[in-house]
């Protein structure tokens, strides 16, 4: 049968798809041992974290290594097809999925990726012609008689608030699905060169946070003989309403 492995866009805390490598000898950089270690690990699939730290004190001379996958089926085939070798040194590394416990509080807990991480995935497994991504509306809710009065300098406190719906489509798998999102933000404005930072910034924030919305609600499922399906967890009227209170009423 075919091994079928569901992808989401979150930060991956699960030990099946945590890694940690022992016995790394002391004799190349740790930029060296990093570049090695990329190269050998991401060739099974992309890495959320790769990180190479030197052994505590009263431990022999060297390193070790933490990586994480997204996937538990990369993680897995990684461990089993590099425990033992010794992929860029003479002795032998060993590679052990993590079987530390994670406390309760923190193991259901799902942040989603940042936006740049959600680009990163999408583009590995989709192409970056396999999703689109629209702004449906984006306007600034925020409400004039919301400035305070003058400070001290002669600047003015100003509270921005934009707010965002944007569709994401998959074309090629005939999936859409949408989100809202809303940013703000409380500064003192000194002049309107600083306000119309302000609003390019929060502007581009919401469209980031709407798009990163967007993206949880998406199932990568990776089959067997390569090919990537994409499922939507939610259908696109399902938004919630306070996600979307002032960003509809366009």
């Amino acid at each position: 049968e075919m091994e079928v492995d569901v992808l989401e866009f979150k930060v991956p805390v699960e030990n099946n798809k945590t890694l940690f490598v022992w016995d790394i000898q002391p004799s190349h950089t740790e930029a060296q041992i990093y570049d090695g270690l990329d190269g050998v690990f991401s060739s099974f699939g992309p890495l959320y974290l790769l990180k190479v730290c030197p052994n505590a004190p009263l431990n022999p001379p060297g390193f070790y290594a933490l990586i994480k996958f997204y996937s538990a089926a990369q993680a897995s085939k990684a461990q089993r097809q590099t425990d033992g070798r010794s992929l860029f040194q003479s002795s032998p590394l060993k590679v052990r999925l993590s079987s530390k416990q994670t406390p309760h509080f923190l193991s259901d807990s799902s942040r989603p990726l940042s936006h740049a991480r959600c680009l990163e995935l999408a583009n590995h497994y989709l192409g970056f012609d396999g999703w689109t991504s629209d702004i449906i509306t984006l306007k600034e809710l925020s409400d004039e008689e919301e400035e305070e009065e003058e400070e001290e300098g002669g600047g003015r406190r100003r509270r921005l608030r934009f707010g965002c719906l944007l569709q994401l489509s998959f074309p090629h798998h005939g999936q859409t699905t949408r989100a809202a999102a809303v940013v703000e933000d409380s500064f003192t404005c000194t002049g309107p060169d600083v306000l119309l930072q302000k609003r390019c910034k929060l502007q581009r924030g919401v469209r980031e946070k709407a798009l990163v919305q967007a993206f949880a609600a998406v199932l990568l499922i990776l089959l067997g003989n390569g090919k990537v399906m994409v499922e939507v967890k939610q259908t696109s009227d399902q938004l919630l309403p306070e996600q979307t209170e002032g960003v509809l009423q366009v």
